[in-house]
């Protein structure tokens, strides 16, 4: 078992990369595919605080707005009532809308093995052993893509992956991120399958009022391995919650690859499948 203080220097770790994830998810305002940390736009002067030689003011220059992507003060969106889906089909209509494609994450990236994986829903057993089952009966619909950033430059293939879930009520979804926290202190060592394990792993849920572009959300990180990893490498998650829908995206590190190039790329995926699910719900 692993002692109270290597626990307490693990979740010290997960705080501070948890952190830079926040930091680094753009607001739900951005635009798919524009940059997930644009700049902060210019200062401008008031009007009449510089004239011309003649007396005459300048004219008033627009105020200073936010760029598309900056951070709110909080999150303030509210699914439209009749947006939110109540059938299978409503449902699978809005996570196939809402899941990035291969050119919608970040550049040069490629569809995983498999693509996508559609209809069923991840069990994590007493024996931290993940298998899939049927959707259960809170559940719409869930679909999952893979999407890779290929081996090259002496580097090696990171994977990702990115899910959309529809639930029937918001209680459930919220039930959902709250398990998936437990799920980590149960098992921090966990087997995906195919050779592929986890270990590790921490999660830590956020405080909503550090939350600015979903109603919920987490972060976990811990270690992977599996074939062709090129041994033991860092590996990321999100999950986060707007109203009944939850999206989660993972990546798997690789040779050649820091733990902050993990943290960019899945903050990236997490701030625009998020920007995708309001689209769906406005």
């Amino acid at each position: 078992m692993m002692t109270k203080h290597r626990r307490d220097g693990a979740r010290l770790v997960v705080v501070a990369a948890a952190g830079v994830l926040l930091a680094g998810c753009g607001g739900s305002g951005a635009k798919t595919g524009s940059d997930p940390d644009p700049k902060p736009s210019g200062s401008v002067r008031q009007a009449g605080e510089s004239a011309d030689p003649s007396g005459t003011p300048e004219p008033k220059k627009p105020e200073e707005t936010k760029e598309p992507g900056a951070l709110p003060s909080a999150y303030e969106f509210t699914p439209d009532p009749a947006r939110v889906p109540r059938t299978a089909a409503e449902a699978r209509r809005l996570t196939r809308n809402a899941a990035l494609g291969e050119n919608d994450w970040t550049a040069g990236m490629v569809r995983g093995t498999p693509y996508e994986t559609a209809g069923t829903w991840t069990v994590l057993a007493e024996s931290c052993v993940w298998s899939r089952s049927a959707l259960p009966d809170g559940v719409l619909d869930s679909f999952t893509r893979r999407l890779d950033v290929p081996a090259q430059d002496g580097k090696g293939r990171v994977r990702g992956s990115v899910t959309v879930t529809v639930h029937k009520t918001v209680e459930d979804a919220d039930r959902e991120i709250k398990d998936t926290v437990q799920e980590s202190f149960r098992c921090p060592a966990q087997e995906l399958g195919g050779g592929q394990r986890l270990s590790g792993l921490m999660s830590l849920q956020f405080d909503q009022k550090d939350v600015r572009n979903a109603d919920a959300s987490l972060f976990e990180a811990g270690k992977f391995t599996g074939p062709g990893s090129g041994g033991t490498q860092d590996y990321v998650w999100s999950k986060s919650r707007i109203g009944p829908v939850t999206t989660a995206v993972s990546v798997k590190g690789a040779k050649g690859y820091q733990n902050s190039d993990l943290l960019r790329i899945a903050a990236e995926g997490g701030a625009k499948v998020l920007y995708r699910v309001e689209l769906e719900l406005k």
